[in-house]
């Protein structure tokens, strides 16, 4: 590959981490609109984005062609229907935990998801983990367990997030569809829902409507969720195809350091000793995930355990 393909690639992807990162400065403009409200209207406008998107790159008869392909397959049509709801439920719990003051939370679920990641391709796709992989998710769930046992309270907001994107992303591992059409499509399914629901929402006495030229900011705000959703997805779609995986494995932390920063500095949300206690395990166990198919790794660890064999006492 070129090299001005790969700086592509790499530029690609940090912007779309980088916008995934700062996307809770977003979500907190829409604090006081529910997040059932946000998220229909994040279905609806990413929905028309895509359209337009698909309509500027003359792709709107085969994305059509591929959405009766899919639907015409039962396997295929019910993998679709199960990545939308996967994605939809990321998508709120993300919503009401930046606008419940839980960015440290929800920047927790992003670094556990790697780790769901290979528990998930182990039990639906028979891989097998090595040794240092199950360290990794070892630290990780003690690190989990910390919090739980000190606050009495599963950080379940974490881990909705972790495990219904770890779920999306391998049912999208699955059955192969383009970021753009994949993204068309699951907005789609769900746009029917998201409009009853707005429509019943409006309607209620107790409900004011933030859309409208009465709140002019945050009608804009709202159909700008659609392009703040689909533009990081393309970005790594470029980035994707242009770097390497392992690459883009180091760069995907970026997102979650960049929340945590945001909720601890920014939004002074709480971080105790015992968060950071916990912090720290899933982080050196990610640091192990991350580097431990690498050749110095591997290096490292042969040279640690043949010297460990060597000062072993022989048997008499």
């Amino acid at each position: 590959m070129p090299k001005s393909e790969h700086q592509i690639g790499v530029f690609a992807a940090i912007f779309a981490y980088l916008i995934w990162g700062i996307l809770p400065l977003y979500w907190k403009l829409l604090e006081p609109v529910s997040a059932g409200e946000v998220l229909a209207h994040r279905i609806v406008w990413s929905l028309v984005f895509m359209i337009l998107i698909l309509a500027f790159k003359k792709q709107l008869r085969s994305s059509w062609k591929e959405f009766i392909y899919i639907f015409t397959h039962i396997r295929s049509a019910v993998a679709i229907i199960l990545a939308s709801c996967f994605i939809t439920l990321n998508w709120f719990v993300f919503i009401w935990a930046v606008n419940s003051d839980r960015v440290v939370e929800a920047s927790l679920g992003y670094y556990i998801n790697p780790l769901i990641n290979v528990l998930l391709a182990m039990v639906f796709l028979k891989e097998r983990f090595t040794r240092w992989q199950g360290i990794s998710i070892g630290l990780a769930f003690i690190g989990v367990a910390v919090m739980t046992i000190f606050y009495g309270v599963i950080p379940w907001a974490a881990l909705i997030l972790a495990v219904s994107f770890g779920l999306y992303g391998l049912i999208k591992k699955m059955v192969k569809t383009g970021a753009m059409i994949g993204l068309t499509i699951e907005t789609l399914l769900m746009a029917p829902f998201a409009l009853l629901f707005l429509t019943w929402f409006y309607k209620q006495p107790e409900n004011s409507s933030s859309f409208g030229s009465v709140h002019a900011e945050t009608t804009w705000l709202l159909m700008g969720a659609g392009a703040v959703t689909a533009i990081p997805l393309l970005l790594f779609a470029i980035g994707a195809k242009r770097i390497s995986f392992s690459l883009i494995g180091f760069l995907q932390y970026m997102a979650p350091t960049i929340m945590l920063l945001i909720g601890v500095f920014l939004y002074n949300e709480p971080f105790s000793r015992i968060q950071l206690t916990a912090f720290i395990f899933i982080w050196v166990g990610l640091f192990i995930f991350s580097t431990s198919k690498t050749t110095v790794f591997k290096k490292l660890t042969s040279k640690i355990f043949k010297s460990n064999s060597k000062q072993e006492p022989k048997a008499s």
